[in-house]
């Protein structure tokens, strides 16, 4: 058992960021953070780095755990995932007004010359091309502010994430002439995302899953989640 827990984080509100004051802060954030106190760790260590990097850096022992990641197959032939954290819903972020009226990645894809932005290993690309996107017209961007820069700019005319983060990074940017549009579940269900973990540790994930199950859905937790702006309904989908 590891004396601190290292923490892999995204530039990514309200998930994790880093505030004015230059403390990291988020919901993931706050929450391992609480786990890491549970389990008597000397100290909590955030990491700040890009999506490509966070599984890459698992494998390498760079850090003991990643911010919250949709959970899929193909991810977890790489690593491990604790229980889910949150359940949530894609979103599109698109001009202010949504000028090309979309209403979901379809639309995306039967307006034939828009260009729809995602994160490097991001899951809203496979949905994009699920949903009939083609190739050709999705971009790829390293960060959340990158994406949202570039349909800030008319460079893509939508970027796909999910919707809370589009929320979240408004909440920090309210000037910006953006809004978000979300996906319905007819082209995506709401899904469970998770910490990440190396493979090998099964001591370690179970030990934070019981530190998660007696977390999660509890007051405290409840009104940490509100205070990110996060509903009742959102917490409920993980019990």
């Amino acid at each position: 058992m590891t004396e601190k827990m290292t923490f892999a984080f995204l530039q990514e509100p309200p998930f994790c960021f880093t505030d004015a004051s230059g403390d990291v802060s988020g919901c993931d954030v706050e929450l391992a953070r609480k786990v890491c106190e549970m389990l008597g760790l000397g100290a909590f260590s955030p990491i700040k780095t890009e999506f490509a990097k966070l599984l890459p850096g698992l494998a390498k022992g760079q850090w003991d755990m990643t911010t919250g990641l949709f959970v899929s197959d193909e991810r977890k032939k790489s690593v491990d995932f604790t229980r889910p954290i949150w359940v949530l819903q894609d979103g599109l972020l698109v001009a202010e007004g949504n000028p090309r009226e979309f209403k979901g990645y379809r639309s995306i894809a039967a307006d034939k010359e828009a260009l729809i932005g995602v994160i490097s290993g991001q899951i809203q690309h496979q949905t994009a091309l699920q949903n009939g996107v083609p190739p050709e017209r999705i971009r790829i961007f390293a960060t959340q502010g990158g994406a949202a820069d570039a349909v800030a700019a008319g460079v893509v005319h939508a970027y796909a994430s999910v919707a809370m983060a589009h929320r979240g990074y408004l909440t920090e940017r309210p000037d910006a002439p953006l809004e978000v549009i979300d996906v319905p579940a007819a082209e995506r269900q709401p899904a469970a995302g998770a910490f990440a973990l190396a493979k090998g540790n099964a001591i370690l994930r179970q030990r934070i899953d019981s530190c998660l199950d007696g977390l999660l859905g509890s007051p405290w937790h409840r009104d940490m989640m509100s205070g990110y702006g996060f509903s009742g309904t959102d917490i409920d989908r993980l019990l």
